[in-house]
């Protein structure tokens, strides 16, 4: 099976029998044919792509052209692309979940696999499957050791790369990229968070299984050991997310605060709400006209970004301000920036 063919191969498309393929013959293979992401790659078989199509069967709704190729996603090659991540079949629906919500409009998927922004598809996991996939919530949930998390932020990936066709340098021209586009997968701590899950904020019920992704950057790490009230942590978190060279800055777009269970126990004691913290960041983080350079001040100005009191606002609105929590014990948090011109799309997962 060939993990890049679109919906209607070409009829000179090249038919192959990975029975032929040993491991390396296969990964040299995939890498001459830029299906790559240089990590090495499970061989797609066809029982393999079957196990986990079979995972989703019944779930009939459309799946969009996907940008900027503009292929309609085959499940079966969808599935081919999770097999070479190394996921298991029970993560398939979702990874269809986060296909879907990085085709919604709004999340403006082509501009964010052309931009020159380090980017990369954040996908946050709420609900259930969390637990019956095992997905990351607690210590470590950025980094590695879970099979869900780096396989299916990896899958997703390797979907854009083969089906989307963000190649890096071709399509993908990000200046200098980031980790984060290898894998960017982790799941809310519902079970340490103080406040309501962020998919139910959302309007889901408590009981669905929810991706939601978001075109951001590698987590920047919120260092507060000292400050013991919730006003002296969102001072250091609103210092933290104050800056000149967020896309932020110019662009309207939402950005992730994910609090660690210890800040969030902090700011919950202290009677605060979600949405005191919004209001709170949004006007302690925004950026005083002095730190912007003149060039940038012109610039900011024919794109019609509006200056408050002499200050840009790092979001539209409090809202924009997305607030959840995650990680292990730690006196620490984490600021994800986004790509600019996006939203946060959420989508419930469907066959689990």
């Amino acid at each position: 099976m060939n993990p890049a063919v679109p919906a209607e191969p070409a009829p000179d498309s090249e038919i192959l029998d990975l029975g032929e393929f040993d491991p390396e013959q296969w990964n040299d293979y995939a890498r001459a044919q830029g299906w790559s992401d240089g990590l090495p790659l499970a061989i797609p078989t066809e029982a393999a792509v079957e196990r986990f199509v079979a995972f989703c069967q019944g779930d009939n709704e459309p799946i969009p052209p996907m940008s900027p190729r503009r292929v309609i996603p085959p499940l079966p090659v969808l599935a081919a692309n999770a097999v070479m991540a190394g996921c298991r079949p029970e993560y398939f629906p979702v990874i269809l979940a986060a296909v879907r919500a990085v085709l919604t409009s709004e999340y403006n998927l082509h501009g964010t696999l052309a931009t020159t922004h380090p980017c990369a598809p954040v996908l946050l996991l709420n609900g259930p499957a969390r637990k019956s996939l095992d997905v990351n919530c607690s210590s470590n949930c950025f980094g590695q050791g879970w099979q869900a998390n780096a396989t299916i932020g990896r899958a997703l990936q390797l979907i854009l790369l083969n089906l989307g066709g963000a190649k890096p340098g071709v399509m993908d021209r990000s200046t200098q990229g980031s980790p984060a586009k290898y894998s960017f997968c982790f799941g809310e701590n519902e079970e340490e968070s103080p406040w309501e899950p962020y998919h139910v904020r959302r309007g889901f019920a408590a009981d669905d299984s929810v991706v939601t992704a978001l075109p951001g950057e590698a987590p920047h790490n919120i260092n507060d050991h000292a400050s013991t009230s919730g006003k002296g942590i969102l001072t250091t978190i609103s210092g933290t997310i104050s800056q000149p060279g967020a896309n932020t800055i110019y662009c309207n777009a939402p950005i992730f605060i994910v609090l660690g269970p210890e800040h969030a126990q902090t700011l919950h004691r202290d009677g605060w709400s979600i949405a005191d913290m919004q209001e709170d960041l949004y006007v302690r983080s925004r950026v005083h006209i002095s730190r912007v350079s003149v060039d940038n001040q012109e610039s900011y100005a024919s794109m019609d970004r509006p200056l408050v009191d002499d200050h840009y606002p790092m979001t539209p609105s409090p809202e924009d301000i997305h607030i959840l929590v995650a990680g292990g014990p730690g006196k620490h948090s984490a600021y994800i920036p986004p790509f600019g011109f996006t939203t946060a799309c959420s989508v419930r997962v469907s066959y689990l």
